[in-house]
């Protein structure tokens, strides 16, 4: 239910990314990734581990208009390793301009949360939905 859902962490973390995401506010957004965090982004081939490269994917992707990012509610999943280890999946879509033209790209992602820590998240992985054979 939404009440649960609105009283777990693990999805305050999330709300608080697409809300970064949404408002374009890189710093709310790399300031939720931990010194260590690796992120395998939508949007590039590299593995980044450090705070300087998840800023520099983002600040590459907000050169885009209109970046937006929507969860697909009935898709997330959150599980609770430990008391305060988290772990996070489910399906978003992005939505940009690029060269006037409105795009949206269809993602899976899953998070891994420290939700001890200030910057929790200590592991990103997202990549496009493939299309269908």
């Amino acid at each position: 239910t939404l009440a649960l859902r609105d009283a777990l962490p693990s999805y305050q973390v999330l709300d608080a990314w697409v809300g970064g995401i949404n408002t374009g506010a890189i710093d709310e957004v790399v300031g939720l990734y931990h010194d260590c965090a690796v992120l395998l982004p939508t949007f590039s081939n590299r593995r980044l581990a450090n705070s300087a490269d998840i800023r520099g994917y983002f600040e590459t992707l907000f050169k885009h208009d209109d970046v937006r990012v929507s969860l697909h509610e009935k898709t997330l999943v959150s599980l609770a390793l430990t008391d305060s280890v988290h772990s996070m999946s489910g399906i978003y879509c992005w939505q940009m301009e690029i060269e006037g033209d409105p795009l949206s790209f269809e993602a899976r992602f899953s998070v891994v949360l420290n939700l001890q820590a200030t910057a929790p998240i200590v592991h990103h992985h997202s990549s496009q939905v493939p299309r269908m054979l």
